[in-house]
């Protein structure tokens, strides 16, 4: 069952053995049923998957015996994030928004009933950073340890697998068995937690981010779970220019050098100048948010998260690209504050700075070629949609590890 919020790759799924679940994991599946309520997410959904079966309903709308019909292996599930994210009000299980999550919770121990389906197999979680240490979480590894499943929580970011896009995060993977490998067997009968197995990450996430420990892949200590830092670091030191101060330069830089992650131009799309004029930011913007903006170029290797609201807002939603390179931004920048509106918006023209476009976005997403938009989803629907998504490439290697 694959149930959630994004573009393309996890509504909310079952899965059945039959097939393959997607390409870049390799694993012989097929989705019995995509489940999600957003008409956009299933408008794209039906339009790149038209042979799965989508139901535009809620998942406290259908039955137990419903599910029971679908004789599914595998539940991938990404429950809306607005209760756990940092910048929200925090309701965890107390929000409306977390009923279907709960009511999955509720149904799952009922699967094992002799009258009824067995239990899936397999189980694939994805939520914001906070959720780690929520109630919902709490109340999750629970039904999980009454159940039976073995399982593991990480927090993983996409410079894990070589992309230049900083979106850490938290995963759950668990499993009807007792371990994930040999050695996890070894690591699990020496736990206290015998609920938990221990994965080694580098087979499956390489591209460790060395010069950003935040952006490493880390298997989440069951005694500290919500102790992962975070992906954004504490500003301090002296603002030189833009906001930004040393400490902030200093990561970029670093995060530039390491030679693990690809570059941005690897992910953009061919340069036609007439089509990317539509996404240049707008005077009135450059004016207002360009202190704000974070500015990469082609050949950077970071990017921060694109949220939903890419396109719409600018502060805190995601990069802008730098269009004219020879330009240096720091001559543009300085001095700034010391001129009439007209010559700044002269100046900062200068850089060309741009949005990415949707299929650039998509590309950091880890979404492949194949993937489309239908026609008559407009571009911040398009935004939308991928801000609200999943990395393909990450989420394609915990299948890889949840189900070897």
């Amino acid at each position: 069952m694959q149930s959630g919020k994004d573009a393309g790759g996890a509504v909310a799924s079952v899965v059945s053995s039959d097939n393959n679940i997607h390409s870049e994991s390799g694993i012989p599946g097929h989705v019995v049923a995509a489940i999600d309520i957003n008409t956009t997410a299933n408008q794209i959904y039906r339009h790149n998957f038209p042979d799965t079966p989508l139901w535009n309903k809620t998942i406290e709308g259908i039955a137990l015996d419903d599910f029971n019909k679908l004789s599914f292996d595998m539940i991938l599930m990404s429950p809306p994030c607005q209760p756990f994210t940092r910048i929200g009000l925090q309701g965890d299980i107390s929000d409306p928004r977390t009923k279907s999550f709960l009511y999955v919770l509720d149904l799952l121990p009922r699967f094992s009933s002799p009258q009824l389906h067995r239990l899936p197999r397999f189980i694939l979680l994805e939520n914001v950073k906070g959720f780690e240490s929520s109630a919902a979480r709490e109340l999750l590894v629970k039904t999980l340890t009454g159940c039976g499943y073995s399982f593991q929580e990480f927090m993983v970011s996409p410079t894990s697998v070589g992309i230049p896009n900083s979106r850490l995060r938290y995963f759950l993977i668990a499993k009807m068995s007792t371990s994930f490998s040999t050695q996890a067997r070894s690591e699990h009968s020496q736990s206290s937690t015998s609920d938990r197995v221990c994965i080694q990450l580098p087979d499956v996430f390489p591209h460790f981010a060395e010069a950003d420990s935040s952006e490493q892949p880390t298997v989440l200590s069951p005694t500290c779970p919500g102790s992962c830092q975070s992906e954004e670091e504490v500003r301090e030191g002296q603002v030189l220019y833009k906001l930004e101060t040393a400490a902030d330069a200093q990561r970029k830089r670093s995060q530039n050098q390491d030679l693990s992650i690809r570059q941005i131009q690897d992910f953009l799309e061919p340069q036609r100048e007439g089509d990317l004029e539509q996404h240049l930011l707008p005077p009135r913007t450059l004016l207002r948010y360009a202190l704000l903006l974070d500015i990469v170029q082609p050949t950077c290797r970071r990017s921060v998260c694109f949220t939903k609201g890419y396109g719409r807002y600018v502060e805190g939603t995601g990069s802008v690209l730098q269009g004219c390179t020879e330009t240096q931004m720091e001559s543009v920048f300085a001095g700034l504050d010391q001129v009439s509106e007209e010559e700044k918006v002269q100046q900062l023209l200068k850089l060309k700075l741009r949005y990415f476009t949707p299929r650039e976005v998509a590309n950091l997403m880890g979404f492949p070629q194949s993937f489309m938009f239908p026609e008559g989803v407009s571009t911040l629907q398009q935004y939308r949609t991928l801000g609200n998504s999943l990395n393909v490439v990450v989420v394609s290697r915990l299948l890889q590890l949840l189900v070897s």
